[in-house]
């Protein structure tokens, strides 16, 4: 009978395990669904991507092309376009962006605890269990741009978020059904701090290229020790006391971006790799009324995309691309203990993304974005919707 108590209290506590990294691992995907910053061109720059494919996009005939060429400036479109495909937010040395994003992610598993008789019958409990989480994030991005090689960036997350926990058992004749929600927020993200060099320019036979250098840090509430209570309805449902606004580590990436104008499109590939740091917590037991030190190692995470996008019309423009983030597993370490890998904390999540530019005004645009999650890892889809605009 002992022995069954501690197979059991171990079952429980990677249950609860797996439940804080599943929080963890969906700020992870969320927050890492957007592209880095890159630096900035001017707009109207002569001989640029922007410029060439404004000059051709009308042909030989009148009216949208041949104004582009008799005016000798790219268009609102192409180069709102050009800016959004390769990050070269331009026009002037400083600009501001708010944007709103709107995520929604669920998942159901089923759970069985009995076993199989005569290789037919289930003799035992089953159950179904669902989360359905919501993020709404609010976040502003402030870029400056150094000699039209150099760009620094700070973004700032605002978010909240609102999670509903479901378990449905059934064991002999009776059913358990049992649903709770926890809200977060509005509350402070991981703020993040970048640097951009625009290290080749394009050419005939060759594209232009940026580096990029990104530092988190975690300023956010991380999920780690935060407690799992269990509902006094149904023993299969537990729920956490909070919801997490960050990852609860620094981390850092490095990041390669390529842009090459085919007329009458542009097409941008994209290629990073995150690297988190280890961190020790104070507390990162998720069982109420225990504390436990230790050590969490994140796992790292690779991260590449791949698109293309044209113009519509003269303030009108719109991409299509493919992105997709690989991730290791996590790591805990508690305080006089060995590591130990947490289960179902690696990640595949790949996305597919419909975006467009709208050129407002020579300062202003506005690029909503639609990402749907083609994998099970990556939220069911993420709406956003951003106002660049250059001083």
């Amino acid at each position: 009978m002992r022995r069954e108590v501690e197979v059991l209290r171990a079952r429980f506590e990677a249950q609860q395990n797996a439940l804080m990294i599943l929080e963890q691992r969906l700020r992870q995907l969320e927050g890492t669904s957007s592209a880095a910053a890159q630096p900035a061109r001017p707009a109207g720059q002569p001989g640029s991507p922007a410029q060439v494919a404004s000059n051709t996009a009308g042909g030989s005939g009148s009216g949208y092309g041949q104004a582009l060429r008799d005016d000798s400036e790219a268009a609102p479109s192409v180069e709102a376009l050009y800016q959004e495909a390769s990050g070269f937010f331009g026009g002037g040395r400083f600009s501001i962006e708010p944007g709103l994003t709107y995520s929604h992610y669920d998942t159901r598993q089923l759970f069985l605890n009995g076993f199989l008789a005569l290789d037919a019958i289930f003799l035992g409990n089953l159950g179904v269990d669902e989360i359905n989480a919501d993020t709404f994030t609010f976040d502003l991005t402030a870029r400056y741009n150094w000699r039209q090689r150099w760009q620094f960036d700070v973004n700032v997350p605002y978010i909240y978020r609102e999670t509903t926990y479901q378990s449905a058992g059934a064991g002999g004749a009776s059913t358990t059904y049992s649903e709770a929600t926890v809200t977060k927020g509005p509350d402070l993200g991981d703020i993040s701090f970048g640097v951009s060099y625009k290290f080749l320019d394009e050419g005939v036979s060759r594209p232009d290229a940026v580096f990029s250098l990104r530092i988190k840090s975690p300023t956010g509430k991380h999920p780690y020790g935060i407690k799992l209570q269990r509902q006094p309805d149904n023993d299969n449902l537990n729920i956490p006391e909070t919801l997490p606004t960050g990852n609860g580590v620094w981390a850092a990436t490095a990041g390669l971006a390529v842009v090459k104008t085919l007329d009458p499109a542009v097409v941008f590939a994209n290629l990073a790799y995150t690297h988190n740091f280890e961190r020790d917590f104070s507390d990162i037991s998720p069982q109420d009324g225990i504390r436990v030190p230790g050590t969490v190692n994140l796992g790292d995470h690779f991260q590449f995309g791949l698109g293309m996008a044209f113009a519509l019309n003269e303030r009108m423009s719109m991409s299509m691309s493919f992105s997709e983030l690989i991730s290791r597993s996590t790591r805990i370490k508690y305080d006089g203990g060995g590591w130990q890998t947490v289960n179902g904390s690696d990640a595949n999540a790949a996305y597919f993304n419909i975006g467009m530019t709208w050129a407002v005004s020579d300062n202003l645009t506005v690029v909503p974005n639609l990402s749907m999650g083609l994998t099970p890892d990556a939220p069911d889809f993420s709406l956003s919707l951003k106002f660049p605009y250059y001083f």
